[in-house]
């Protein structure tokens, strides 16, 4: 098992528009195994691959009961309404914030093997595809707050400890 350490907010590689995968072979088998690994500890929900410091367009989770992993994702549906949901992330450590996120949400990518997968989900589920997918895009999401909430959060990860 191989838990990898967590990139933190202000590094860049989270700031990084990750780069397609167009190789399905054993090296892209030991990322998703180590994403996996990564996402499976208690109070963890999902890992993108720009958090353990790979530009790679991918995510693991381990959430409600299901475990799995979508390569090359894009959400291709949301739906029911646009709510605030309190939010947290692996990679801004003991800060929750209420963010905007659709009820619904589905994602298209690959799996592992190159073969295409849909995974969709509601509430928490749905936070959680629409929040990796961000991850993906460079985006983390005290990046997507309203604009005074924005302010309030960047002012706590900056009086954070691991800043």
């Amino acid at each position: 098992m191989t838990d990898r350490p967590i990139r933190h907010f202000g590094d860049p590689v989270l700031r990084t528009v990750c780069t397609p995968v167009s190789a399905f072979d054993d090296s892209l088998r030991a990322l998703v195994r180590d994403l996996a690994d990564t996402a499976a500890p208690d109070g963890r929900a999902a890992v993108a691959a720009p958090q353990i410091g790979v530009d790679r367009r991918i995510f693991a989770f381990h959430l409600d009961g299901r475990v799995g992993h979508i390569v090359n994702p894009v959400v291709v549906e949301t739906g029911g309404r646009l709510r605030d949901i309190d939010e947290g992330c692996l990679s801004v450590p003991g800060l929750w914030f209420p963010t905007p996120r659709w009820e619904f949400a589905a994602v298209e990518g690959l799996d592992v093997d190159g073969e295409q997968v849909r995974v969709e989900g509601e509430g928490v589920f749905a936070q959680m595809l629409q929040h990796e997918t961000d991850h993906l895009d460079g985006t983390v999401y005290i990046e997507t707050l309203p604009k005074e909430r924005k302010r309030e959060a960047l002012a706590a990860v900056r009086r954070a400890d691991w800043f």
